[in-house]
């Protein structure tokens, strides 16, 4: 499912137009992303977690080459799912 089929599945749901339910989804998204750049968590409970991860500073290597390369500490977003979300997935 892709952005465009969810925003028609919960318009039909809840019989809000489209492009009301686009923009909240819009709205909801940005919130999420701006409060995990800033460092903190979003948490949906029975949902799931949002929030950035601390990656190290590591050695790699180069698939063609087989040289060592350095791979460089970075920030990346995580997500980790809710009990609820597990179980129903789990079905």
């Amino acid at each position: 499912m892709n952005k465009e089929e969810l925003v028609k599945e919960i318009a039909k749901k809840t019989r809000m137009p489209q492009k009301q339910v686009a923009e909240i989804i819009s709205l909801m998204i940005d919130s999420i992303e701006k409060t995990v750049a800033k460092g903190k968590r979003v948490t949906l409970v029975g949902f799931g977690t949002f929030e950035a991860r601390k990656r190290a500073a590591r050695t790699g290597r180069n698939p063609q080459t087989g040289a060592e390369i350095k791979i460089p500490a970075k920030t990346v977003p995580a997500f980790s799912a809710g009990k609820k979300f597990k179980e129903v997935v789990s079905k």
